[in-house]
């Protein structure tokens, strides 16, 4: 890392793409500098970078090195992030930066998540530019995804207020792996969330992710129990690893018991990439069994994921069991939710954050360049 980019704060940013002081962070006996975003808690000497490789100490400080650039924007259907009971059929303004504070050995990301920031980051955008382009391409929400916001969480909480300012909903898609601290603020900011729960075994997280389960369930407990942000869940289920009945059974009860029945859950398929090629695609009829394990434990919204599954992908009432939202993949069909969200055959609220009428924005991905729009 060069030493002559200037460190500046966040009340004086200059130029997107400035290395930006931050605050959650302490100096230890040794003379490091220990991280404190995560519970990873990197200790760095200068010119030293965390895991994540985009938080560094530079002038006896940690920074954040990717503030204001990203890997790409894109218009995405609400649905594939996964959010489904989240202003349905609606689009949502996706952005990433670089770096990861996890080591999964299966990320279908790993090309964002582990790249050396500069490989990437093509895009630049102020908080303000995000929010006004949200705005003029008709997005009703802007979504921290493609990788972690724990580790650009100074630049996610910037936008997020102005997104806020400008009446666009923000979207976090995020492993949960962050400290306490800095997950209080991060979450007065969010309106919507989907937390990855890899798997239910502290060794599946030390082995496969380099992390711990621990630091996720209380994250999962915290949104769901402590904030008013909407609060979805997401399982890539690998054959052999987690996705053994006794593994989702566990998981599962573990959900309801601690987060209610309403939390809906995303149990998705996975696919052979990164540095975990060894292992075969994930059966339709694993993601359809661990729904049925599910919703035997009292989960009332449970989805399939990465497979052509319309009812894996289908709202169902939990009170008399009619459709209330078609899909199929990303493409909306029927609608039976009345003005105030309520299923129209029984009358019974269908937990969400719902409007009189869907979106219509459809399954459609459109790529577009942030970096001269006028905010």
């Amino acid at each position: 890392m060069s030493d002559t980019k200037p460190v500046v704060t966040r009340d004086d940013l200059g130029a997107p793409g400035s290395v930006v002081a931050t605050h959650y962070w302490h100096l230890l006996d040794d003379g490091r500098i220990q991280c404190d975003v995560c519970p990873r808690e990197c200790k760095l000497r200068e010119g030293q970078r965390g895991l994540c490789y985009v938080r560094a100490r530079i002038d006896d400080e940690i920074v954040l090195t990717t503030y204001g650039r990203s890997s790409g924007f894109c218009v995405d259907p609400i649905e594939k992030k996964p959010l489904n009971h989240f202003l349905p059929g609606t689009a949502v303004l996706s952005f990433g930066t670089a770096g990861c504070n996890l080591a999964c050995r299966f990320c279908q990301n790993w090309d964002i998540s582990k790249a050396k920031e500069y490989d990437v980051l093509a895009d630049q955008a102020s908080p303000a530019k995000l929010a006004a382009a949200a705005r003029e391409l008709g997005c009703r929400s802007i979504a921290y995804t493609y990788n972690d916001p724990t580790v650009f969480h100074e630049y996610a909480i910037d936008s997020a207020r102005a997104a806020n300012a400008a009446g666009i909903k923000t979207v976090a898609v995020t492993a949960g792996y962050v400290n306490p601290e800095p997950r209080r603020e991060f979450y007065e900011h969010m309106d919507a969330a989907n937390i990855d729960l890899k798997a239910f075994t502290e060794q599946f997280y030390h082995r496969v992710c380099a992390g711990s389960l621990r630091p996720v369930l209380d994250t999962l407990d915290y949104v769901a129990n402590r904030t008013d942000v909407w609060l979805e869940i997401t399982t890539l289920l690998i054959p052999g690893l987690n996705d053994s009945d006794e593994e989702i059974d566990q998981m599962t009860k573990w959900v309801v018991d601690n987060l209610g029945p309403a939390v809906p859950h995303h149990f998705t398929a996975f696919h052979p990439d990164f540095k975990m090629m060894d292992r075969p695609r994930t059966p339709p009829t694993t993601l359809t069994r661990a729904r049925e394990i599910a919703v035997a434990n009292g989960e009332r919204y449970v989805y399939t994921g990465n497979v052509h599954d319309p009812d894996g992908q289908t709202t169902y009432c939990h009170a008399c069991s009619d459709s209330v939202i078609e899909r199929d993949w990303y493409r909306l069909g029927d609608w039976r939710l009345d003005g105030e969200g309520r299923c129209s055959s029984c009358g019974v609220a269908c937990a969400g954050v719902f409007e009189a009428h869907p979106g219509d924005w459809g399954p459609g991905r459109r790529p577009v360049r942030i970096a001269g729009w006028k905010s």
